[in-house]
């Protein structure tokens, strides 16, 4: 699907996605990911845990002053650019230095190593104001389907698992839209008998 793509890939630090790290392929971390694994860290350790989470959160505070503000994707790289780099910059420093007093195998020594490892990639989103700092929104609307996921062993057929693919997809773009799903389906089924194939598109919500 991916072979012919050209642009930005957001995702988490799963390995197999490094294969799309290719010229035409902008590969793109997640901060979400790389905060977890500080959050799982703070039994660990306290101390250094904590301090990677409160820089995080400083990040995150930069986004929401942009959502709440309404900002363009350029006021948002401008703002980034001034509150989130700095940051960022500071955190790469401070990793750099705790790698080398943490155990490797400790759950804070994995956590730094994931972020330092990936920290190019965590950095991008701070230089162009499309991008999201994490992928978030992606798994929100993909958790019903990871939590249905056994459910979907016994579709019944082929067919009627494509079919229930084919649903979610309707009903997931009226979710991101703003369109309420039932209205548009029961408007569909009284006006797609008249309606002329090479029209359907106008159709979609």
């Amino acid at each position: 699907m991916l072979k012919d793509f050209n642009g930005y890939l957001q995702t988490d630090g799963y390995e197999v996605y490094n294969q799309f790290d290719k010229k035409q392929i902008t590969h793109v971390h997640c901060m979400a990911h790389a905060r977890r694994y500080f959050e799982q860290a703070l039994d660990n350790d306290r101390e250094l845990a904590s301090h990677a989470l409160k820089e995080i959160q400083k990040l995150y505070a930069v986004e929401k002053y942009c959502r709440e503000n309404n900002y363009d994707i350029f006021q948002r790289l401008d703002l980034r650019q001034e509150k989130s780099v700095p940051v960022l910059q500071s955190i790469h420093l401070w990793l750099k230095e705790k790698i080398t007093v943490v155990t490797p195998s400790s759950a804070i020594g994995k956590a730094i190593s994931y972020a330092l490892t990936r920290w190019e990639r965590l950095m991008l989103f701070a230089y162009d104001g499309r991008l999201e700092i994490d992928n978030n929104l992606v798994e929100n609307s993909i958790r019903p389907i990871a939590i249905g996921r056994k459910n979907y062993l016994f579709a019944g057929s082929h067919q009627s698992a494509q079919n229930a693919a084919m649903f979610y997809s309707l009903l997931g773009t009226c979710k991101l839209k703003g369109v309420e799903p039932f209205s548009w389906l029961k408007n569909i089924f009284k006006i797609l008998p008249d309606y002329k194939v090479n029209r359907l598109e106008e159709l979609l919500p």
